[in-house]
């Protein structure tokens, strides 16, 4: 069968992974997309997109990833997979808060998931003030205490409690406290759990 724009080349395709279209077919109609749209948004020619949906070809790790972001699940959960089930509740003071680059990180979610949330004291002038990040994903944030400079791309905003900021986080951006009592603040952030993650973290600790 001849190739369509969009796709892959089949050397890179694999033989092994377990039967997604049933997944792909399902979380496209549950998400309300035309076939048309959700392989734009993927970057496929809705040939391709419908022969994945219905078995007759299989979909390389980048276009599992690029399908789990449109459709707002995990790759997990398109393969099928089961998540083990996880305490919904965080209570407080655990686990200890972390401290990296004069920030203390305290999780305020559950860990291993797509949306990781933090409560974060940032202290005046910290050793990570002059730390600009790019990197995929979203990121949110509303200052709780104190006062929040931060700067995205060229622009410089600075935040008073009950202000919040929600941006794409490729967008060059730092954050740092623009009072000499620090700030406090709640931070959410979208990026995926890998080893992509842990060099724009910094490791086993969160870093901004």
């Amino acid at each position: 069968m001849p190739s369509s724009p969009g796709d892959p080349p089949p050397d890179l395709l694999p033989e092994t992974l377990p039967d997604v279209a049933p997944q792909l077919r399902e979380l496209r109609r549950r998400r309300g997309l035309t076939l048309e749209a959700a392989a734009r948004r993927a970057g496929l020619s809705p040939a391709h997109l419908s022969r994945l949906e219905t078995g007759r070809r299989q979909p390389s790790l980048p276009m599992l990833l690029a399908l789990a972001r449109i459709y707002g699940t995990t790759v997990s959960e398109l393969l099928g997979e089961v998540a083990p089930e996880r305490d919904p509740i965080v209570r407080a003071g655990r686990p200890e808060p972390v401290e990296a680059d004069g920030w203390t990180y305290h999780q305020a979610g559950g860990p291993g998931r797509a949306m990781q949330a933090l409560r974060v004291q940032v202290p005046y002038a910290s050793r990570g003030d002059d730390l600009v990040r790019v990197h995929p994903g979203e990121e949110w944030l509303y200052v709780l205490q104190g006062r929040v400079r931060l700067v995205l791309g060229d622009a410089a905003h600075v935040l008073d409690p009950g202000d919040s900021a929600h941006f794409d986080s490729l967008t060059p951006h730092r954050i740092t406290a623009a009072t000499g009592r620090g700030a406090e603040l709640l931070f959410v952030h979208t990026l995926l759990q890998s080893a992509a993650a842990d060099l724009c973290l910094g490791g086993s600790a969160p870093r901004r």
